[in-house]
């Protein structure tokens, strides 16, 4: 196969004419490193190769550029680089991240963890759930929950305090209450302990 024309395309993309036609489209930085130019010849063999090293390089690229904004965990980031590469260049990226110390399971739960039981109030359950989204190993989430989890009914008591304490005047309001912190992932039992707790002090 004769390369006729190399035209440039968006997102850092170049399209590939092979005798004559619009076959794909690589990554730009990919075929100028491998020294690809209209008017040479291309076996089956070479252009596979080349899309590989384009799939590698842009899954590469893809990590690098999520990692600016926030950390991930490896699962999460190989899920959201193969929306844009393939699974098989999503997974060897995602490894090298961890490889070059980019990205770290353990300490990506640990702060994810503090952050949902903290700044934003889960329960375990809830909290227990959005860890294994994430792809973090069952046995190091419940360690990592044991560890940070505070005391149901204290949290409990300061989330009703600061936000729930004057909806609790009428039944609704009070099922409404329970309902919410249910969906924080408390337990019912705790939920009720606490919520009696108040409406006593207001009685």
């Amino acid at each position: 196969m004769e390369i006729t024309a190399i035209e440039p395309r968006r997102h850092r993309l170049s399209q590939l004419f092979l005798d004559g036609e619009a076959a794909v489209k690589v990554d730009t930085e990919t075929l100028l490193q491998q020294g690809w130019k209209p008017g040479m010849e291309m076996t089956d063999e070479e252009l596979h190769d080349l899309l590989q090293a384009s799939d590698n390089r842009r899954a590469k690229e893809k990590a690098l550029y999520l990692l600016e904004y926030r950390s991930h965990s490896k699962k999460e980031l190989t899920d959201k680089i193969s929306r844009t590469a393939s699974r098989e260049a999503a997974e060897a990226a995602a490894q090298r991240m961890e490889e070059l110390g980019l990205i770290n399971d353990e300490a990506y739960a640990r702060e994810l963890a503090r952050s949902l039981l903290n700044r934003k109030g889960y329960g375990v359950r809830r909290a227990r759930q959005e860890l294994l989204q994430k792809g973090i190993d069952r046995e190091l989430v419940e360690e990592i929950l044991e560890e940070q989890a505070p005391d149901p009914r204290e949290k409990l008591r300061e989330i009703v305090e600061r936000k729930y304490q004057d909806r609790l005047g009428d039944e609704k309001g009070y099922r409404r209450t329970a309902a919410a912190l249910q969906r924080l992932g408390y337990g019912y039992e705790d939920i009720r302990a606490v919520l009696r707790e108040f409406s006593q002090e207001e009685d």
